[in-house]
């Protein structure tokens, strides 16, 4: 089985690289061979297949048409600008993150006109396709009307994911992924960014700025349980999912006062002392419009779980990214 996972280079596809190259297989299926596709050469990890590392530009045609031109029975889309980028950048976020995941589609339609090519085609989308006002939780059920333009993208392309799957062109599946923390490393262009800021910096002794109120709820996964989402749904038997091919991933509903009490727990009050608050009205109004948390009964049903506790997700990061130590 060949596997193509596209924006392999951010965190959450090396992540997942990993995964695959550790345990070499997807629903009981040996992986013969793994693509990692990026705008920069991803890291390819050792595993006991061929693993091809490719430098691509989701918005040029003839690069899209020669990745699809790979054939690859799995294709793992994570590739997109961020929220507070696609914000800012109107014109690049529309490029990347619609046009370029047409083109996608488009060279695979091509290739099924051709020769009935159909691979299965995992979507990460986002919970930024709603819009307020919310109920809490939020059901299944609740109507996408993003307010901004990357939730706008995100949810055209879920529409587009269901209509090119309803045609069997493509065995596709959507999974909106929870706000993700802790991410590790340095921070990106998300508006979400200081979900794991917060965090992430006082672990290992930094300070680290709110700009946002302690009040402020959302909804979240941690990486490694993102990675399990995108593998579960690679394997998901899709005439499960009817018409409706997207799902609102579980996660953790918590506040900002609460991640912060979940971080005294775990690393004591030298870490929570660490926070400096400083409004951000850009900031706090654009996560205003973001949902609080979910009923997920959907995705429960077909097997995604979300992590235990806050507790849990700060636990995780200590594991995977500090080698156990804070500090």
């Amino acid at each position: 089985m060949h596997v193509m996972v596209l924006g392999a280079a951010g965190m959450i596809g090396r992540k997942l690289s990993q995964r695959l190259a550790a345990t070499g297989e997807i629903d009981g299926k040996n992986i013969d061979r793994l693509t990692l596709a990026d705008t920069v050469a991803p890291e390819g990890p050792e595993a006991a297949f061929p693993v091809e590392t490719v430098t691509f530009d989701l918005c040029d045609p003839a690069d899209v048409v020669a990745m699809i031109g790979r054939k690859p029975d799995i294709i793992i889309h994570l590739a997109a600008i961020v929220s507070g980028e696609a914000e800012a950048d109107f014109e690049k976020g529309y490029a990347v993150n619609l046009d370029g995941t047409r083109l996608l589609l488009e060279a695979i339609r091509a290739e099924h006109e051709r020769d009935g090519y159909r691979p299965r085609f995992v979507f990460a989308s986002s919970i930024a396709v709603f819009g307020a006002p919310f109920p809490t939780p939020i059901g299944d059920e609740f109507v996408r009307a993003p307010l901004t333009s990357y939730g706008t993208q995100k949810a055209i392309c879920e529409l587009l994911l269901n209509d090119y799957s309803r045609r069997g062109l493509v065995d596709g599946i959507g999974i909106r992924l929870p706000t993700i923390c802790i991410r590790p490393g340095l921070p990106n262009k998300a508006a979400s960014g200081f979900f794991s800021s917060i965090l992430r910096e006082p672990l290992v002794g930094q300070e680290a700025v709110l700009p946002v109120a302690d009040t402020v709820r959302h909804w979240f996964a941690s990486p490694r349980t993102a990675v399990d989402f995108l593998v579960h749904a690679a394997a998901l038997h899709t005439e499960q999912l009817g018409p409706r091919r997207c799902l609102s991933m579980p996660g953790i509903m918590a506040s900002v006062g609460e991640q912060i009490e979940a971080l005294g727990r775990v690393a004591g009050d030298k870490a929570t002392s660490l926070i400096r608050r400083e409004p951000d009205e850009t900031i706090a109004g654009i996560v205003a419009g973001w949902p609080e948390g979910f009923e997920a009964k959907r995705a429960e049903s077909l097997g995604f779980r979300a992590d235990a506790s806050f507790d849990d997700i700060i636990r995780i990061h200590i594991t995977d990214e500090l080698d156990g130590k804070v500090g």
